[in-house]
């Protein structure tokens, strides 16, 4: 008994083979979970939040899903983190990396089974990974001095990442966009200057890219709805202090008079703010704050464009895109630095009115506008959207290419399996354990379009033997098929990401021998 009393009364552990089947366990679980998202036919999720007003989210975005889910498992969570960094790093793939983490678990569940020691495993698939990176180093394609053919690249890649998702349908008309976006950008991943704006209303096709910058906001009253070479002020500064505010002010006045001496000075010093203000000749002033409806009028006698309550994301971009700075006090207009562009002007979006900035500072930049049906459609289009532009702006960065549809899973395995007929040892059998988990991947691409997998991935395997083969599964036809006439690509850097983090991931998962859970916080004991 003596040794149970280190640990506190409520506090479990779970050792050796307990604890490891419930990493496993935890694991595939969550694989399981998303890898029916996987490839062109894969089918969404619904995930309803159980807070207030029931949120409902239509994904299939394997880093949304996990996201939203709360999970118990120690080891499932490592899993999630992967996918979160794998959206961070580079944005697509997320289904991916969790399903292979699974699958590399599934098959080191089966060697420790017959004695084989974790540390045997991790060492095994160390070497596979390293191998199967090579693997691709040698296959990769590289098109960054052929403009013409490196577009037809990136083109490739966006239509690929789009097929898995709710934009498969008009994948062309995306593609397009967010190439056309990602090539404004010149080279940097910074998808800031990008913005994306949702308007329910018309069909997917409908959306469409608009150089320049749109504020979702309307313009103020009785000011000029067309500012031509505008010189903006993006400040964020309280612009509502005109009357006296009620609440929190206790005044002690004897008469009523007294009353509007105060709101007499109140008006003064935002006069003069407004002066300061105008002082800097601007002709369009950018506020993140409510701007009150005195000041409003000094600005529309002056002729300034006011424009109230710019949201946060909105009023940094425009500092960025404008190339102005968000300014919060006006005493030296001469270190104030302004944005520029030359047209300000109302457009109508749907039911709703927009500001348009149109030739701004910096080039790059443009506002995606998504239309579709609901809600739920465009927050989907979103991100399917973003997954795109993520991967092309990494891969301006870093142009290697590579053949999809489970083609790169299939180089992978065919050499890790030669490796693994080399190595002498228990090794051996943990490399070959990773080339079958590397074929569970386009056998669930398979799988979820309704195929024989059984059939097709003997006949890619037999294929594969071949020298310089580019055959993978073509889920359209249900066949083997010519993945560099079809024109499904993907980018190195996901695939390198994919497989060294769910390596990474598994192996973290397969060295814990002992689960310790703590003992809840009683209430008593923070006295």
């Amino acid at each position: 008994m003596a040794i149970d009393r280190i640990l506190k009364d409520d506090a479990s552990e779970e050792k050796g083979e307990r604890a490891r089947m419930a990493s496993f366990v935890g694991a595939m679980a969550i694989s399981d979970l998303v890898k029916t998202t996987l490839g062109p036919k894969g089918m969404d999720k619904i995930l309803q939040s159980t807070g207030r007003g029931q949120e409902v989210t239509v994904t299939n975005d394997g880093a949304t899903i996990l996201k939203s889910l709360h999970i118990d498992n120690p080891a499932a969570k490592v899993l999630v983190d992967i996918s979160k960094v794998q959206d961070d790093e580079v944005g697509d793939g997320t289904t991916s990396v969790v399903v292979l983490a699974g699958e590399l678990l599934r098959e080191a569940e089966k060697l420790v089974a017959v004695k084989i020691h974790p540390m045997t495993i991790i060492s095994g698939f160390r070497m596979a990974a390293e191998c199967a990176r090579n693997a691709l180093l040698q296959k990769v394609v590289d098109n960054k001095e052929d403009a013409e053919k490196f577009r037809s690249d990136l083109m490739n890649i966006a239509r690929t990442t789009l097929s898995s998702k709710i934009l498969s349908q008009d994948k062309e008309h995306f593609a397009k966009l967010a190439v056309d976006a990602v090539m404004r950008l010149k080279g940097s991943t910074n998808l800031e200057s990008i913005q994306i704006i949702k308007k329910p209303g018309g069909s997917l096709k409908d959306s469409f890219l608009d150089e320049g910058f749109i504020l979702d906001k309307k313009i103020g009253i009785g000011q000029p709805k067309r500012i031509e070479n505008a010189k903006i002020l993006v400040a964020n500064t309280a612009m509502d202090t005109d009357k006296v505010k009620i609440y929190g002010a206790r005044v002690r006045v004897d008469s009523m008079s007294k009353v509007a001496e105060i709101e007499g000075a109140e008006k003064e010093k935002m006069r003069e703010k407004v002066q300061k203000i105008i002082s800097h000749g601007i002709n369009c002033f950018v506020n993140r704050q409510l701007i009150y409806n005195f000041p409003e009028e000094l600005f529309a006698d002056a002729g300034i464009l006011a424009i109230e309550h710019a949201d946060f994301d909105g009023i940094e971009r425009l500092a960025l895109v404008t190339g102005g700075e968000i300014a919060s006090t006006f005493d030296n207009p001469e270190s104030v630095k302004l944005g520029h562009c030359n047209l300000i002007e109302e457009i109508m979006i749907g039911e709703d009115k927009l500001i348009h900035f149109s030739g701004v500072a910096m080039g790059q930049a443009c506002t995606i506008v998504l239309r579709g049906a609901s809600h739920h459609v465009l927050d989907e289009a979103e991100r399917s959207l973003h997954d795109a532009l993520c991967v092309l702006s990494q891969t301006i960065n870093d142009s290697r290419v590579l053949l999809g549809g489970g083609w790169p899973e299939m180089v992978m395995a065919k050499e890790v399996d030669e490796l693994a007929r080399k190595t002498p040892g228990k090794k051996s059998l943990a490399i070959e354990a990773f080339s079958r988990a590397l074929l569970a991947i386009p056998t669930i691409i398979a799988d979820n379009a309704g195929l024989d997998s059984a059939e097709l991935i003997s006949q890619l395997r037999a294929e594969h033997q071949k020298e310089g083969c580019t055959s993978g599964i073509d889920v359209i036809t249900g066949t083997v098929g010519d993945m560099a006439e079809r024109g499904i690509s993907e980018a190195f850097k996901v695939k390198q990401a994919v497989l060294l983090s769910s390596t990474e991931a598994a192996e973290m998962i397969l060295r814990v021998d002992e689960i310790i859970t703590c003992a809840p916080r009683r209430r008593e004991d923070r006295m």
